[in-house]
């Protein structure tokens, strides 16, 4: 009885991630939109906080309008197949690697006073975290590939990329067999830091500021959470921009090709021009967004960037 009931937790639990997919998924296809360097509506008159005079661009909400406006309702969930079949596929691999690894069984282990004893557990389940999210990420990759090329295709209005099977045939065409972990690099190692620097301060929090255990068991699973979501959203975020470009660069689309983005040659010449830029944060503030050097905006002319003698008013 167990069994089943612990099997159906875990389809309840998919199902829970699907609906927040769908649900959150207009949002995540502009932020992906927003990232690759793409602006279709042209930045406004405004002035920051301090009374500054600034050129603002649309919120994350405008830009879901703008999306609706062109596609339709339907067309805010493009990419939305091939994400949700990623996302199940990497849950399902991370909790067959935790069996595998008997991380659980690590994690129930009673604790002891003897500081050698929670160092060797704390330094175990941290080679389990990183080589679960590893696997999770590498095989949910061509999925993540699909997707962001499907998103990508609003830029300049193409079909190239349908479908799962039909995507995967044009990136073999496009890119070969590497096409489908292009950006796993930067991808992998935003995860992996945002886990070490999560784990670590979350031991050292119980090593130095708690000693109940009972407290000490509800700070690992709170502390860890809410920190990697903050270090994905801040500190580890140039990376996540940077794997998306790499993505979409010399796919064969508008969005992946000059003057719209360049032919990168690896992440890390991504990395350098988008730093020589001010890019790498990109799509991180989704509220209040201020244009902050060029980005591509859509003129009768096609997408050209704004310089410093262009005005997009």
């Amino acid at each position: 009885m167990k069994v089943v009931k612990d099997h159906e937790n875990k389809w309840s639990g998919y199902g829970l991630r699907i609906f927040l997919n769908t649900l959150s998924h207009p949002f995540e296809y502009a932020k992906v939109l927003i990232q690759i360097g793409y602006e279709p509506i042209p930045p406004h008159p405004s002035k920051t906080l301090l009374g500054k005079p600034a050129l603002k661009l649309p919120n994350i909400f405008q830009y879901v309008k703008h999306i609706k406006t062109v596609d339709g309702l339907s067309g805010c969930y493009r990419g939305l197949g091939p994400k949700v079949c990623g996302n199940l596929i990497s849950v399902v691999a991370t909790q067959k690697m935790i069996d595998y690894l008997d991380l659980n069984r690590a994690e129930e282990e009673e604790d002891t006073d003897v500081e050698e004893n929670r160092k060797q557990k704390f330094l175990k389940c941290l080679k389990g975290d990183i080589i679960t999210h590893t696997t999770a990420i590498v095989i949910s990759q061509p999925f993540h590939v699909i997707t962001i090329r499907i998103m990508s295709q609003f830029v300049g209005k193409e079909t190239k990329y349908v479908g799962i099977f039909g995507s995967i045939g044009e990136i073999y065409r496009q890119n070969g067999i590497l096409g489908f972990f292009s950006g796993l690099i930067p991808r992998l190692i935003g995860d992996i830091l945002s886990v070490l620097l999560a784990s670590s301060l979350t031991y050292a929090i119980n090593k130095y500021l708690i000693e109940e255990k009972e407290l000490q068991n509800y700070t690992s699973a709170a502390i860890c959470n809410h920190i990697s979501q903050m270090l994905s959203s801040s500190i580890m975020y140039p990376f996540q921009v940077v794997s998306n470009c790499m993505a979409v660069s010399n796919s064969g689309l508008v969005a992946g090709s000059p003057p719209n983005m360049m032919h990168y040659n690896s992440w890390i010449d991504c990395w350098n021009d988008l730093s020589s830029r001010n890019q790498l944060k990109r799509g991180s503030s989704l509220l209040v967004r201020y244009y902050k050097g060029p980005q591509f905006v859509p003129s009768n002319k096609g997408n050209v960037p704004i310089g410093k003698d262009q005005k997009a008013f």
